[in-house]
C-alpha cells in the first residue's frame, strides 16, 4: 500500500499543481511581452531616426580599441553564432530533452522547426527595416544584408535558450527517476546555462567591436530572441500537460 501511495506523490509532483504551472505560463508570456515592447521601441527609433548617440559611442569606442589580436578572437567567436553550428546545436538540444528515443526525435524536429521559423520572422523584420550597416570600410570580417536586429545576435540567443532548456528539462527528468536527489546537477545545470549565457552575450558583442553592426542591433537580436523563447515556453506550457513532456 506506502508503494502504491509512493507512486502517487511521485506522480502528482511530476505532473505539478495546475497553479504553478499557470503562473510559469503566464511569466513566459510576460518576458515575451516585455521583450516585445523593448523591441518596438527599438526598432521605432531605428526606422524614424538616424544612427544613436550609443550606436555611434560604441562604433567609435570599437575601431579605436580592437588590436589585432583580439580581433582574431572576435572573428572565431562570431563564426560559431553563424553556419551549420546552430542548427546542429537545436538538434542536439532537442536530443538532449527527450526522455526516449521518440521524444528525442520530436524533440530534435520541433527545435530545428523553431529556430527556423525564428530566423524567418527575423529575416522578415530585417527586410522590412532596412537598416544600413557601418561602413564598408570599418568592418573587419565579412558581413552581408541590412543590420537590424543582428542575426548573430539573435541566432547565438536562440541556440543558447533552447540548450539551457533542454539541459534544464534532462535534468528535472533525472530528479524525478531519482526522488529528488541530485542538487549536484541543479548548480551543474545553472553553470552552464551561465556559461551560454556568456557565449551569447560574446558573439553579440563580437559584432559590434568587428564594426559591421550598430550596439542596437544587437540588443534588438538578443530582444528578439527572448520574445520568440518566451512565446515557445508559453505555447508548450500550455499546450502540452507535464506528462507528455
Amino acid at each position: 500500500m506506502s508503494g502504491e501511495t509512493s507512486a502517487m506523490e511521485q506522480t502528482r509532483f511530476a505532473d505539478g499543481p495546475v497553479a504553478p504551472r499557470i503562473r510559469t505560463a503566464l511569466g513566459a508570456v510576460l518576458i515575451g511581452v516585455v521583450g516585445l515592447l523593448g523591441l518596438t521601441a527599438v526598432v521605432l527609433t531605428a526606422r524614424h531616426g538616424s544612427v544613436l548617440p550609443i550606436d555611434r559611442a560604441a562604433h567609435t569606442w570599437s575601431l579605436h580599441h580592437r588590436p589585432a589580436a583580439l580581433v582574431t578572437v572576435a572573428r572565431v567567436v562570431t563564426a560559431t553564432g553563424t553556419g551549420v553550428f546552430p542548427y546542429a546545436a537545436a538538434v542536439a538540444a532537442g536530443l538532449t530533452a527527450g526522455r526516449d528515443i521518440r521524444h528525442r526525435l520530436a524533440y530534435a524536429a520541433g527545435a530545428l522547426a523553431f529556430l527556423l521559423l525564428g530566423q524567418a520572422l527575423r529575416f522578415g523584420l530585417m527586410e522590412t527595416i532596412g537598416r544600413p550597416r557601418p561602413a564598408v570600410g570599418d568592418w573587419a570580417t565579412h558581413a552581408s544584408g541590412f543590420a537590424f536586429p543582428s542575426g548573430h545576435a539573435t541566432t547565438s540567443a536562440l541556440m543558447a535558450g533552447l540548450l539551457v532548456a533542454a539541459i534544464g528539462h534532462r535534468a528535472r527528468l533525472r530528479r524525478a527517476r531519482a526522488a529528488g536527489s541530485g542538487s549536484g546537477r541543479s548548480i551543474g545545470t545553472a553553470a552552464v546555462a551561465v556559461l551560454l549565457g556568456c557565449w551569447a552575450a560574446a558573439v553579440g558583442m563580437s559584432r559590434v567591436l568587428l564594426g559591421v553592426h550598430w550596439v542596437t542591433d544587437v540588443v534588438a537580436g538578443w530582444l528578439f530572441a527572448a520574445v520568440w523563447l518566451g512565446l515557445g515556453a508559453a505555447l508548450i506550457r500550455t499546450a502540452l500537460p507535464a506528462h507528455r513532456r
